[in-house]
């Protein structure tokens, strides 16, 4: 009895119930804790689910890192109702953080610029892409490289960041692309006829757009000849074969209708005395 008297004195008691009334606060914080994440990531999930421009994977990167952020301050907060100092652990899970980031500064690079990239979306999957140094059909965007594949059905996997920091070409943003492309006339030669000829190619292309109708005009007065600029326009579709297939027919016409291909040429003049 004199024990048991002893162990049921009021301090003791006292000391016994704050610590079962922090144990039970700390569950309440933990419950309550994860339930708030659960629903503050779901949220931001179903935000890009919700508007179909936004890219997925990025609101999945943002809502683990808002997950691990409130789970973080919930567990602070756990450790706080025993006691625990919590300044010096943060003290050193920021030193601890600054350690890994400079070990792992090319990563954070590339992280950045992989979050730039779904956020603008300069490209997106299926799009023809000249950046980084390397020109390909996209296959895949993540948060750290592109993945491309080359025409010779190669992949590449590129660095975000040296997509980013550099120029980036789309040449599947518009629907319809102009391509350039020159031929050489003589000057002795007929520039209308010579237009009229290349009109006549192009008319016979299938996949050669009227509207927006084809720009064909002498651009350069050469040394040696006249520089025709011919511009068809086409759906982004059939931009190659129009880019690989009408040189060589327009070249064919310009033969047949008795253009001949200017070549460099010098001219000596012996002035006999």
């Amino acid at each position: 009895m004199d024990k048991l008297t002893e162990f049921l004195n009021p301090e003791r008691m006292d000391t016994i119930i704050g610590l079962a009334l922090n144990v039970v606060i700390a569950i309440v914080i933990l419950i309550i804790g994860l339930w708030i994440a659960k629903r503050v990531s779901n949220g931001i999930i179903k935000l890009a689910k919700k508007y179909d421009h936004l890219d997925e994977t990025l609101f999945r990167f943002l809502a683990s890192i808002a997950k691990f952020l409130i789970l973080a301050i919930v567990g602070m907060a756990v450790l706080g109702r025993f006691g625990v100092e919590t300044t010096s652990i943060v003290a050193v899970l920021g030193a601890a953080t600054v350690a890994i980031g400079l070990a792992l500064q090319g990563s954070l690079s590339n992280l950045a610029a992989g979050v730039m990239l779904l956020i603008f979306r300069p490209y997106k999957v299926g799009d023809f892409v000249d950046g980084g140094g390397s020109f390909g059909n996209v296959e895949e965007i993540n948060l750290f490289t592109t993945n491309m594949q080359t025409f010779d059905n190669q992949q590449i996997i590129i660095p975000n960041s040296k997509i980013w920091g550099e120029k980036i070409i789309n040449h599947s943003h518009h629907p319809v692309r102009g391509v350039d492309m020159k031929f050489n006339i003589a000057y002795e030669d007929d520039i209308q006829k010579a237009r009229e000829v290349i009109q006549g190619v192009l008319d016979a292309h299938p996949h050669v757009k009227s509207d927006p109708a084809p720009f064909i005009e002498a651009e350069t007065l050469s040394e040696r000849s006249v520089e025709m600029l011919v511009r068809p326009f086409t759906d982004g579709a059939h931009y190659f074969d129009v880019t690989y297939s009408l040189p060589e027919q327009i070249k064919n016409a310009l033969g047949k209708a008795g253009f001949a291909t200017p070549y460099p040429q010098t001219r000596i003049i012996m002035d006999k005395k």
